[in-house]
């Protein structure tokens, strides 16, 4: 398999977090992956306020959805 410039960089990233934050980072990119569906992923060193706020929103519908009551 090879590997893109971006995808590199974030395994780097990846590996020098301690083993329960980066499996908290592979449940996110997991959980991000559900989200986005079909939806080709774009590649990015950058976060714009979009990408923050379309992250934020799906974490809370995540949440929301998780818990018993649905709230």
């Amino acid at each position: 398999m090879t590997l893109t410039q971006q995808e590199e960089s974030l395994i780097v990233a990846v590996r020098q977090l301690p083993p329960d934050e980066a499996g908290k980072v592979f449940l996110w990119a997991q959980q991000l992956r559900e989200v986005a569906g079909t939806a080709p992923i774009q590649w990015s060193d950058s976060w714009t306020e979009e990408d923050l706020a379309d992250a934020t929103r799906a974490s809370f519908n995540s949440i929301a959805e998780s818990e018993p009551n649905g709230r």
